[in-house]
């Protein structure tokens, strides 16, 4: 049986995702981020599931322990987000006072929020928010949470779909210790690295022309700082192809003369959902 880390408690978006991707798997909550990093790279039998990026809102903020644990990227998942109002059963919306939720699932749903004069209150997870609701026992408290977590907290969906907008989309990142790439094929692949350049002028310039050059389509290029720096920076980059591919050897073997830390962080099957 595959066991999955992720941050958060269940009902969590996360969970929700681990099992679209595996239905029967072993599922284990972590408080932190780093949490979930750690326990994997101490079991290499683990996988985590993370949330990378969200469409709307961007990136999540994990950036900094894809670099400090380079685990490996094993798939990508696009989970559709439907975030509802969770109340008490009875609850109606026009008694909802205060609104719990990660900062992400408020801004997500400030429309709604505004329309109806809901006070915002910014909690770890969204999840844990539907738990609090629950204790709460408070008719005008509400959660901004997934059907999931309804269901986990004995809570009413009083309002469904709230997002402001319905194309809502988080992407996943299932991650671990052990090295795993699939065969080269006539799948569309995804080749996941990060690096950071030699400190000299024009660099990031001189080090992107062999993508250019071998026709390599970067699908995502962004820089953050290394931690406690803020001079110092590494990027992380996803490209179109498989590093089997001879375009793609040639290109980071190019980026490769421009680099004092290169990292492959892993090969996998781009999203279905990529195509639409």
């Amino acid at each position: 049986m595959s066991k999955f880390y992720f941050q958060g408690t269940y009902g969590a978006y996360s969970h929700l995702a681990a099992l679209s991707i595996e239905p029967g798997a072993k599922i284990i909550p972590c408080k932190t981020f780093d949490e979930c990093f750690l326990k994997a790279s101490k079991d290499p039998d683990s996988k985590i599931i993370i949330p990378e990026s969200n469409r709307i809102t961007g990136n999540i903020g994990i950036e900094y322990l894809i670099f400090k644990y380079r685990l490996n990227i094993y798939s990508e998942y696009f989970q559709k987000i439907e975030h509802n109002l969770l109340g008490l059963k009875g609850a109606q919306v026009s008694e909802i006072k205060d609104v719990y939720s990660h900062g992400q699932a408020l801004s997500q749903c400030s429309k709604f929020i505004k329309s109806n004069k809901l006070t915002e209150h910014v909690r770890a997870d969204t999840a844990g928010s539907a738990e609090m609701v629950s204790n709460s026992q408070d008719r005008t408290k509400a959660a901004i949470a997934s059907s999931l977590s309804a269901k986990t907290y004995n809570l009413e969906i009083l309002k469904k779909n709230i997002e402001n907008d319905n194309g809502n989309l988080t992407r996943f990142l299932v991650m671990g210790k052990n090295v795993f790439q699939p065969e080269y094929g006539k799948k569309k692949y995804i080749t996941s690295f990060l690096f950071k350049l030699k400190s000299k002028p024009a660099a990031l310039y001189q080090s992107l022309g062999g993508f250019a050059i071998n026709g390599v389509n970067l699908t995502k290029l962004q820089s953050y700082p290394e931690k406690n720096s803020f001079d110092s920076f590494f990027f992380l980059c996803d490209l179109d192809g498989h590093i089997e591919d001879i375009k793609v050897q040639k290109s980071l073997e190019e980026l490769g003369l421009h680099c004092q830390d290169f990292h492959v962080l892993g090969v996998f099957e781009a999203d279905k959902i990529r195509e639409k």
